[in-house]
C-alpha cells in the first residue's frame, strides 16, 4: 500500500512551536504583509531577516516530540511506500529519522539567492548585505514560500497523491492552498483518507475517518496500527 501523508503546523507545536492561526499564534502577534510576502521583503528586508533569525534560533532549539519520531518509525519499518510532505519549515522530521521529507514551503535551515536562484544553508543570521556563494550579489532572502508565491515540488507531490491508496492529513487546519485540497484530489484516485489533528478542521467532512487529540498520543497509536 502506498501512503502520502501531510504534515502541519499541529505536528510541530508540542515541540514547542508555535501554530500561525491559533491564539497566540505568530499571525496573532506579527501582520504577514509585512513579514511574509515577496512585496513585505522588498519594503523592509532589514526586519523581515529579524523575523526569519528569530524563527530559525527557535526551531533549532526546539527537538522533535514522539509524533515525529512515529512517523520516522514508520518510513523504516513498513513494507509500502510511504510519501512525507510537510507544509511546515523546520526540520524536526529529519532530526527524528526521517530520511526523505518533501518540504512544499521551504526550510528555515536553507538560504535562497533571490537574483540567481542559488540555494545554500542559512547561517545562524542572516543580513541583507550577505552575498550569494554564487553570484555575489546581495539577494540573501530566506529560502521559505510566502504568501503569493508557489509552493516547491507540486509536480511530485501531485504524482505521489495520484498514486496513493491512504491519504493521510496531520495537523493542518485544513485552510492554505494549494495543501487544503489534497485531500478531494486524493479521494478523486480513489485513495482512503484519514484525518490526525487536535480538533475537527475545515476539511474534516472530507475524510473517510477522523481522529482527535494530541498529535503525540494519537499519530504513535496509528503507526502502531500501521505496523502491526
Amino acid at each position: 500500500m502506498r501512503i502520502v501523508i501531510l504534515t502541519g503546523a499541529g505536528i510541530s507545536a508540542e515541540s514547542g512551536l508555535s501554530t500561525f492561526r491559533d491564539k497566540g499564534g505568530i499571525w496573532s502577534r506579527y501582520d504577514l504583509k509585512d513579514l511574509a510576502t515577496p512585496e513585505a521583503f522588498a519594503r523592509n528586508p532589514a526586519f523581515v531577516h529579524e523575523f526569519y533569525n528569530m524563527r530559525r534560533a527557535n526551531v533549532r532549539k526546539a527537538k522533535p516530540n514522539p509524533a515525529h519520531e512515529s512517523l520516522a518509525r514508520l518510513e523504516k519499518n513498513y513494507p509500502g511506500e510511504v510519501t512525507l510532505v510537510t507544509q511546515n519549515v523546520d526540520d524536526l522530521h529529519e532530526r527524528a529519522g526521517h530520511s526523505r521529507v518533501i518540504h512544499m514551503h521551504g526550510r528555515h535551515g536553507s538560504a535562497l539567492c533571490a537574483e540567481c536562484g542559488h540555494r545554500w544553508e542559512a547561517p545562524e543570521v542572516m543580513r541583507v548585505e550577505d552575498p550569494c556563494p554564487a553570484c555575489g550579489r546581495p539577494a540573501t532572502r530566506p529560502d521559505v514560500v510566502w504568501f503569493g508565491e508557489i509552493p516547491y515540488h507540486m509536480d511530485e507531490i501531485l504524482g505521489a497523491l495520484a498514486r496513493a491508496d491512504l491519504f493521510v492529513a496531520i495537523g493542518t487546519s485544513g485552510t492554505v492552498y494549494p495543501a487544503a485540497g489534497f485531500v478531494a484530489q486524493a479521494r478523486e484516485t480513489g485513495s482512503r483518507t484519514l484525518e490526525l489533528n487536535l480538533e475537527s478542521s475545515a476539511q474534516t467532512r472530507l475524510f473517510d475517518e477522523t481522529r482527535t487529540g494530541p498529535a503525540t498520543e494519537i499519530v504513535p497509536q496509528w503507526v502502531d496500527e500501521m505496523l502491526a
